[in-house]
């Protein structure tokens, strides 16, 4: 069995281990491929793991051999699905495995929103404090997440978990979802979108990337929004049309917003909404405790372990 990976290093930097992978047949591992490279690479191979590199039709109609395209990730718009199922190739992908770190960070986000710890901390090193006529100072407003609504799209694992937190923290929780469950936790509503947009403190995105919802956040939506109001995205970049986002901080549409993820990953030198102070981007690290990629690598192994075997385990294909 001829295993590759395409783009091992974001997994795996040197603190996790391939033997897993490696016990299942011989397995090479490339840091990064660029696109040019994936046939030639992927030729030979019957397995192919990738979490960002593209496998569409055309890639794959160049790919004999391969019979099995396992994602390194829970979103899978990088695989053309229909295409593989036409070639008779399986697709899975990893579930699940980051539910408890992107909620985390989320909450990380929010806190920084409602008190800006890192802030005051830099102006304590700045000896602001130390000369200070008055035992303390707070000119970066702060408020208490109890009593703010929290507004989650998308319920799936990470949305319930967010969720979760939140009624920790006596927020109120509006959902919108696909799939409303048949029953919600005490303190959760289903709303429409548009409720959700006009009645959240902070507005937090959870739901996959679909053809239908590309930048479904968009000029409309955000003037809907609270002026007071917080947006957080650590799902899918092109689920926010940036342009739009940009003219919203910049007007004052919302009060700001925290990024973990961009349409165009990684992003050109010069980003328009670099710009903008209150508009906090990170590298899309939402997913990547060592708790949750320990998890994300046993669970690819499981994965092709039950496939091998002949049995389904997350299977996108069929």
């Amino acid at each position: 069995m001829n295993i590759v990976i395409v783009d091992g290093f974001t997994l795996n930097p040197g603190d996790l281990s391939w033997a897993g992978l490696e016990a299942l047949g011989d397995c090479t591992v490339y840091p990064r491929t660029g696109d040019e490279q994936v046939v030639e690479r992927c030729r030979n191979a019957e397995v192919v793991l990738t979490n960002k590199v593209v496998f569409s039709d055309q890639v794959m109609s160049q790919l004999p051999k391969l019979r099995y395209l396992g994602v390194l990730a829970t979103g899978y718009n990088v695989v053309d699905v229909e295409a593989a199922g036409r070639r008779r190739i399986a697709v899975t992908n990893i579930p699940a495995y980051g539910s408890q770190s992107v909620a985390q960070f989320v909450f990380a986000q929010i806190l920084q929103w409602a008190q800006p710890v890192s802030y005051y901390a830099q102006t304590v090193k700045d000896k602001r404090w130390q000369h200070s006529p008055d035992f303390c100072y707070y000119d970066h407003s702060m408020v208490e997440l109890a009593g703010k609504t929290l507004g989650v799209i998308g319920f799936g694992g990470i949305g319930q978990k967010v969720a979760q937190i939140a009624l920790a923290f006596d927020m109120q929780v509006l959902v919108h979802t696909r799939t409303v469950p048949s029953q919600l936790p005490q303190g959760v509503q289903a709303v429409e979108l548009t409720t959700l947009a006009k009645e959240s403190d902070v507005i937090s995105l959870h739901c996959p990337l679909t053809p239908t919802n590309e930048r479904f956040i968009d000029a409309a939506f955000l003037q809907t929004m609270k002026p007071s109001a917080y947006l957080i995205n650590t799902g899918r970049g092109p689920l926010i049309d940036e342009a739009a986002l940009f003219e919203a901080i910049d007007q004052q549409w919302i009060a700001g917003a925290a990024l973990d993820v961009l349409s165009v990953e990684p992003p050109q030198t010069g980003h328009p909404l670099f710009q903008l102070e209150r508009c906090t981007i990170t590298p899309h690290i939402a997913w990547a405790t060592l708790e949750a990629r320990s998890r994300l690598m046993g669970i690819a192994v499981d994965n092709l372990s039950a496939y091998l075997m002949g049995h389904t385990k997350n299977r996108l294909d069929n």
